[in-house]
């Protein structure tokens, strides 16, 4: 008798506290709730200053696509606003994300520095309208809130080599992005299964390179055009994200060797054709003439250029006569120095084109300048890796396997995807993020630049799979990304139902670990068993 009384004395105080919070993902940074009614309407009525016109109308188009279809407009000339849009000078350049809003009785005011800031406040009153929405109408409680992200760098990484999805997909994807304040896509165009990318000099890498996927070798080619791309980096800019493109060398090459296999190195009996040739002079021309085309068609400052896994597949470098030579020539004792000697060359190949190299975490013992790149720590399990390359200096990405490879399954009783001994990446595992890393996230604050969550497509082979596996964790992402607390899980549920009702709005497939029945697990094309 006495654990239920304290049972019912808990979930009292959970639910008294939840009505302090704001229904938004991710938590703003700051907010005062009053209790006293706040502001009742139809639609939002905006009056714009300066660039807010245009960033009001992206907005706006945005939404729409996550299903809320709540009237945002302009005002006419002869209406009354009852949102008012101002910019302000930040002194704090560095807060260029920020944004403050606040709702009263007569109206709502949202003041940025920024269009960025602007677009981000937009997305939390919108949100805030969803929560508090009955039918047509809207009541919003009074609020303060003054916002501003944890971290620059809120990522979500997909693949298209293993499986391909398509720009509809995509386009859908930087919505929801948009929509929980992500700013970084992460486009991983090429790998062993497929190349994914027009490059107009070097044609066969999507004429052949393109053919197949993870699940048939021998399914028709399919890859990006230039003005695809172009399409879709537009449309990340309108939803302030940047389009981060992965070209992945000297291993995981096997696409672009069956295209060109000139400029192949060899592999091994489970992985053929994995790595580009370090010993081919003309590989190095090979690979910037296609970096020069790729920096021509997104603007962002970085280009990743994977470095991971080399040793899959570089064993025919110990016979290869040109390899050989070249460690004769530059006395490099082993293959970790042969791959270090890779990596150098082509990053100061992208250091010429203006642009920065990323790379896995693979690549801090390999000598390349930290004020040369940044790097991705995603080995979990070699936590030694990311102090390393924390002491050394390198500014750092993390998007440890565990929790934030989405590819991995994130309930107990899923059956199709991955796991790590055992381990796996459910909803409560993402929002524990800052206890699992404390140490890290404590000593080298101003070094890890922010975090991001992965997408492989091994087990991801449709746009339904695709939506099962990425919603509702995007959600969590974004929460450990942008807002420093961390927030109870029964907490955060709640701020997540409106979430739940745009994806049924939507007929986006997601799962919901508060009601597994409802939600079952969309299978994937293979088993677990046979991805590395």
């Amino acid at each position: 008798m006495r654990k239920r009384t304290l049972l019912v004395i808990f979930l009292f105080q959970v639910l008294c506290s939840f009505g302090q919070k704001v229904q938004v993902i991710p938590s703003p940074a700051n907010s005062n709730l009053k209790k006293a009614a706040g502001f009742k309407t139809e639609a939002w009525v905006a009056d714009c200053e300066n660039d807010g016109e245009k960033v009001f109308n992206q907005f706006a188009e945005q939404i729409k696509a996550c299903g809320i279809d709540f009237p945002f407009r302009e005002k006419e000339s002869n209406e009354s606003a009852n949102l008012v849009l101002r910019y302000v000078k930040n002194k704090n350049t560095a807060d260029n994300e920020s944004y403050q809003l606040k709702i009263t009785r007569g109206k709502a005011l949202l003041e940025a520095s920024t269009d960025a800031g602007m677009f981000y406040g937009l997305q939390t009153l919108a949100q805030l309208t969803e929560a508090n929405r009955t039918g047509f109408k809207a009541e919003i409680p009074k609020i303060k809130i003054s916002d501003n992200p944890r971290f620059g760098w809120r990522g979500l990484m997909l693949d298209e080599s293993r499986h391909f999805f398509g720009k509809e997909k995509v386009k859908q994807l930087l919505d929801w992005m948009a929509f929980y304040k992500l700013n970084v896509f992460h486009w991983h165009l090429t790998d062993v299964n497929g190349w994914r990318i027009e490059i107009k000099k070097y044609p066969l890498l999507t004429e052949v390179g393109g053919i197949g996927n993870f699940s048939d070798s021998n399914a028709p080619a399919q890859y990006y055009t230039q003005n695809e791309i172009r399409g879709i980096v537009q449309y990340a800019n309108e939803r302030f994200i940047e389009i981060i493109p992965e070209v992945d060398m000297p291993g995981h090459a096997t696409a672009a060797n069956k295209a060109y296999p000139e400029y192949s190195g060899g592999g091994s009996a489970k992985f053929p054709h994995f790595t580009f040739n370090p010993g081919n002079e003309k590989t190095y021309g090979y690979l910037t003439d296609i970096l020069k085309e790729i920096t021509q068609l997104f603007p962002s400052k970085y280009i990743h250029l994977g470095g991971d896994e080399v040793h899959f597949g570089n064993e025919q470098w110990n016979t290869d006569p040109q390899v050989q030579a070249l460690m004769k020539k530059n006395q490099l004792k082993d293959l970790k120095e042969v791959e270090s000697y890779f990596i150098k060359r082509m990053t100061d190949s992208i250091t010429a084109l203006n642009k920065t190299m990323i790379g896995w975490d693979e690549i801090v013992t390999w000598g390349v300048a930290p004020d040369q790149c940044r790097v991705m720590w995603w080995r979990h399990n070699k936590p030694d890796q990311l102090m390393l390359g924390l002491e050394k200096g390198y500014q750092t990405v993390m998007c440890p396997r565990i929790p934030l490879y989405f590819d991995f399954v994130q309930d107990s009783a899923h059956t199709s995807g991955r796991r790590w001994d055992g381990d796996f990446s459910p909803l409560e595992k993402i929002l524990e993020f800052n206890q699992i890393y404390k140490e890290p996230l404590t000593l080298y604050p101003s070094l890890i630049v922010g975090v991001q969550a992965n997408l492989w497509s091994e087990t991801i082979h449709s746009g339904e799979r695709l939506d099962f596996m990425t919603y509702p964790r995007i959600a969590a992402l974004a929460e450990i990304a942008w807002s420093n607390n961390s927030p109870e899980y029964k907490e955060f549920l709640w701020r997540l139902k409106p979430s739940f009702s745009l994806f049924e709005k939507q007929g986006v497939t997601y799962f919901n670990p508060e009601n597994r029945n409802a939600t079952p697990e969309i299978k994937g094309p293979v088993p677990p068993s046979s991805i590395e």
